[in-house]
């Protein structure tokens, strides 16, 4: 921020004016400041890609996209990137305006009224535990590929080994985000930002030892389909969009670095800038790594692919050493992964709570005193995760079913901001903010693919495939059409709840509402 020649301020002078400036855009929406700023740029870049987490999702699902989509999934890579890279394009013209806890639902609400507000909130609410377990259930794919010592639950041969051990190693993953994530968000930025730098250096080294060990032709793999399809009334396309799913899992979350836009500094400015730079980044590195990791493994057809996934790649083509190193760094990862979905969870029941639109509202939207965070919300999404994750312990298809469960409600939550917003600006009612980001003429055909794209995955990944929500034991009608019921109870339940209860009592609570300063006192006037 700058200042005249000569009349320039102290030194804390421009940061104190830009804290005023954020905190009066927040007043603007009726809140007022209770979270401290104390999050820089990088911080706000660091928690929107550890939650989409280039590691992390790529080595828990390459094993199913090669399964169901062969080598050539790989193209589903650049298909989602450019349909998420449409709805994360909307939200940042969203975040220069709204730079508020809680994005998705504060949007909604902004966008389409109350109603889709809390629909929006819910969805995001309950898909982000539903993520929380998800992305917990990573530490079973990596640790005891690295010794087999984690491993605790019998040998990993037994039909529900690896289910009930990844539901072990995952609830002490989640009680560990819990604690890190009720002590304050400063320490929760320095362990995810200390985390994303090691992700981001191990990620940019494993694919130059891939590229190094490179033994076949991009020409080769992208062309590989496994004669996958063959036989079906969709051929290898219904394969592939099937095997996209392995892809749709990583490039989400970008809204993260939004959420924490009361505890930002100049986020209005940063935020956006975090949501491109994350979603970009991801995509340029994290399809690096698969290409090469396809390119490089010693067996193209080996059956472990399907299986051990990215894992047995790595292990296989730099060694047991090298590659138990880069194994680790995926461990990180996933640590630094659930910490960063976590925090986006608590900053989503605080807003929903502070607008008094959840069952004891002040409760959750508590801000301690002493750690500047709000507690409840932390230890309440830490324990619904957990037992979303106990109760799914002796499920082998835990994994699939529940990655997708999570994806799907991600992608409808996103809907419900980005439909409403291209309906106001089909009426011409969307302002962007004044000098911050904005679309411009392109923001029309932006948002129109974008709602196409979400509609259209949405569908894909919620269809009722055996080998997603019935992969093993006998099948049954209520598994295969699981994320349909599932939603649909989530979503039905908990508006009709919402709608006959919590809707009557909605309203921005008395103790986080922003309050006006008295006008200070008018000179008197002066007499003729």
């Amino acid at each position: 921020m700058s200042t005249e020649a000569g009349q320039g301020p102290e030194p804390a002078g421009p940061a104190r004016t830009q804290t005023e400036h954020d905190d009066d855009a927040l007043g603007e929406l009726g809140y007022r400041p209770e979270l401290k700023r104390t999050l820089g740029n990088f911080h706000t870049f660091a928690a929107g890609i550890s939650y989409i987490s280039i590691l992390t999702g790529t080595f828990q699902l390459f094993y199913f996209g090669v399964a169901f989509g062969g080598p050539a999934y790989w193209w589903s890579w650049p298909m989602v990137f450019v349909g998420q890279l449409m709805v994360a394009l909307c939200f940042c013209e969203l975040a220069a305006r709204y730079p508020v806890a809680g994005s998705v639902y504060n949007w909604a609400k902004s966008m389409g009224g109350p109603h889709i507000g809390w629909l929006g909130g819910w969805m995001m609410m309950t898909a982000t535990m539903v993520t929380l377990s998800a992305v917990a259930l990573a530490y079973q794919v990596t640790l005891p590929k690295i010794d087999e010592s984690f491993q605790f639950v019998g040998d990993g041969s037994g039909t529900n080994d690896a289910a009930a051990n990844a539901v072990l190693l995952g609830t002490v993953l989640i009680l560990f985000s819990t604690a890190v994530n009720a002590f304050g968000v400063q320490l929760m930025a320095r362990i995810n930002s200390a985390g994303v730098f090691i992700e981001l250096i191990a990620a940019v080294a494993l694919i130059i030892c891939l590229a190094a060990h490179i033994t076949r032709g991009p020409s080769t793999v992208l062309t590989d389909t496994y004669g996958l399809g063959s036989g079906q009334p969709l051929g290898y396309f219904g394969a592939f969009l099937t095997a996209s799913l392995a892809s749709a899992y990583v490039m989400y979350g970008f809204d993260t670095a939004s959420s924490l836009g009361e505890e930002s500094h100049n986020p209005s400015r940063n935020a956006p800038r975090a949501i491109l730079r994350a979603l970009i980044a991801s995509f340029i590195i994290g399809g690096l790594i698969l290409l090469f990791a396809l390119m490089a493994v010693p067996d193209l057809h080996a059956k472990e692919l399907s299986t051990s996934g990215l894992q047995y790649v790595v292990l296989a083509t730099l060694g047991a050493t090298i590659g138990e190193i880069f194994l680790w760094c995926v461990v990180v990862a996933i640590t630094v992964c659930v910490l960063a979905v976590h925090a986006a969870g608590i900053r989503l029941m605080f807003a929903m709570a502070r607008d008094n639109n959840l069952p004891a509202g002040s409760v959750l939207a508590k801000v301690s005193p002493r750690f500047q965070t709000p507690v409840v919300p932390a230890v309440v999404i830490g324990a619904i995760g957990v037992i979303i994750l106990v109760i799914n312990i002796n499920q082998p298809q835990i994994f699939s079913v529940i990655t997708s469960i999570a994806i799907i409600m991600i992608y409808l939550a996103y809907l419900l901001v980005t439909t409403p917003m291209l309906i106001r600006r089909l009426r011409g009612t969307w302002k962007p903010a004044e000098g911050s980001f904005s679309l411009g003429k392109l923001g029309l055909p932006i948002n129109i693919v974008a709602v196409l794209w979400g509609a259209a995955m949405s569908l894909n990944l919620a269809w009722p495939r055996a080998e997603v929500y019935n992969a093993t034991g006998p099948q049954h009608w209520y598994l295969r059409w699981g994320a349909f019921l599932f939603i649909g109870v989530v979503a039905l339940g908990g508006f009709a709840y919402y709608w006959f209860v919590q809707r009557h009592k909605t309203g921005v609570l008395a103790e986080h509402r922003f309050q006006t300063a008295d006008p200070p006192p008018q000179p008197p006037a002066a007499t003729p």
